[in-house]
């Protein structure tokens, strides 16, 4: 399975995304529908972040030769509507801090004489992005992922602002540079053609930002409101500063799976995007990585026992729901012959590392026990599980069963299997044998390949 893994450990910004790309073999060429609908360039260069080679992107308005202003860098966040979309180098010690944000181009060069793109452009609502996106001509599945990361921004941006989503206006994020952003990273990610987009947990940084609305701890509003509904995790630090912009949360949101580790890949290409500024001590680039996996997928583990001899029959079957609650991935109760020949259970739970001590926790908690073991297990090896619903058809009517699907990391399916309530529902009301309904669905996934 073609892999693209980001390693979120310093955070990621729309530009960071697009230089990380390009570094690991995305070709630039492929941002030409951007050029053609923005009044917009892109810049790629070579740098460096605490010694570690990166790329930068930025985005400038086009045919622009005039000598940069000081002003031209900074933002009016007086509107209530605003939707901070910052940069990797603004230092929040500042007390008057306002958020004016730049990006990874030098200022100290004196041949340094362009205009950047960063919030110009027309004021734009959301279902004026959304008609800028769509006239664009993009391939089908860029378009997808584009319209996904802005409606992850228009509704962090309206959930924040209380408004409505086809009102809300957006700032910084619908401007002509936020737009390249977004829209670029999903070109590059479609030209390496990946069967997977992950990341690991991403850093959101520390400290403080300041807005016209006052001083919000980071991670800022509209970022909290996207990582709500991404499947990725977050984790503070490792410094003082803002790592994770709203656009970038948008466009991990709208592409990526969230995993733990970087999963095993027999690696192609490996690039780094840089962000604005050194950071002492952290490399302050966004790791991607490029390869080819295949097998199951390697995920830590621990796995916990306890013998049980005066559980009642409610408190067993209670443990699947209660343990879950509490982290653990699976729970097995196994009948098991106790000292002096009495009957009891073994108690078998599987949880993450993390989680462990948590769920030991719970687990003592509900069935009295005074000791839980931590067995040698250090790993387990994971299919990729999807739902997929099918249609089968009997009495002269249709029903809709859910049908859980096992396949290795090369897409390669081994294992189909209806869920048993839906098949015993449709049994129930047809006259047919569970048996049957359940083979008729597991046909029906074979069936469409």
């Amino acid at each position: 399975m073609h892999t693209v893994a980001f390693d979120g450990r310093m955070g990621a910004s729309g530009d960071m995304i697009c230089a990380a790309l390009i570094d690991a073999g995305a070709d630039p060429a492929v941002l030409g529908p951007v050029s053609d609908a923005l009044n917009v360039r892109y810049t790629v260069g070579p740098t460096a972040r605490a010694g570690v080679t990166a790329t930068t992107v930025d985005v400038l308005v086009a045919g622009d030769g005039a000598r940069e202003r000081a002003g031209d860098h900074s933002h009016d966040h007086g509107d209530s509507d605003h939707d901070h979309d910052h940069s990797h180098g603004h230092d929040h010690d500042d007390p008057d801090h306002d958020h004016d944000h730049s990006h990874g181009h030098d200022h100290d060069d004196p041949d340094h004489d362009h205009t950047h793109a960063e919030g110009t452009g027309p004021l734009r609502t959301y279902p004026e992005v959304v008609e800028l996106v769509e006239g664009m001509e993009l391939p089908s599945g860029v378009e997808r992922d584009a319209l996904a990361a802005f409606r992850h921004l228009g509704e962090a941006e309206a959930s924040v602002h209380g408004t409505d989503l086809d009102a809300t206006h957006f700032h910084e994020v619908g401007a002509d540079d936020a737009v390249a952003d977004v829209v670029g990273a999903c070109l590059l990610l479609d030209d390496l053609g990946p069967d997977r987009v992950v990341t690991t947990p991403v850093s959101v940084g520390g400290g403080r930002v300041s807005m016209s609305h006052g001083t919000y701890p980071v991670p800022a509003p509209a970022v909290a409101e996207i990582v709500a509904d991404a499947d990725w995790s977050i984790r503070g630090g490792p410094v003082e500063r803002e790592l994770l912009t709203p656009t970038g949360a948008a466009i991990f949101a709208a592409v990526a799976d969230g995993v733990d580790h970087l999963p095993g890949l027999d690696a192609d290409a490996v690039g780094y995007g840089a962000g604005d500024a050194d950071v002492a001590g952290h490399p302050n680039a966004l790791r991607v990585l490029v390869g080819d996996g295949g097998g199951l997928h390697r995920e830590p583990i621990a796995v916990l026992e306890t013998n049980l001899d005066d559980a009642t029959p409610e408190t067993l079957g209670s443990l699947q729901e209660t343990l879950g609650d509490a982290g653990a991935l699976d729970v097995s109760v196994l009948s098991a012959t106790m000292k002096k020949s009495r009957p009891g259970h073994l108690v078998k739970v599987i949880t993450r590392p993390e989680d462990a001590e948590r769920v030991a926790r719970r687990l003592a908690e509900e069935t009295g026990t005074l000791g839980v073991r931590e067995g040698s297990a250090g790993h387990r090896w994971v299919a990729d599980r999807s739902i997929e619903t099918v249609t089968v058809e009997a009495g002269g009517e249709t029903h809709e069963i859910q049908v859980k699907v096992a396949s290795d990391a090369e897409g390669s399916v081994y294992d189909r299997s209806a869920e048993y309530d839906d098949a015993l529902a449709v049994a129930a009301e047809t006259g047919l044998t569970v048996r049957e309904v359940r083979r008729r669905a597991e046909a029906a996934i074979a069936d469409n390949g």
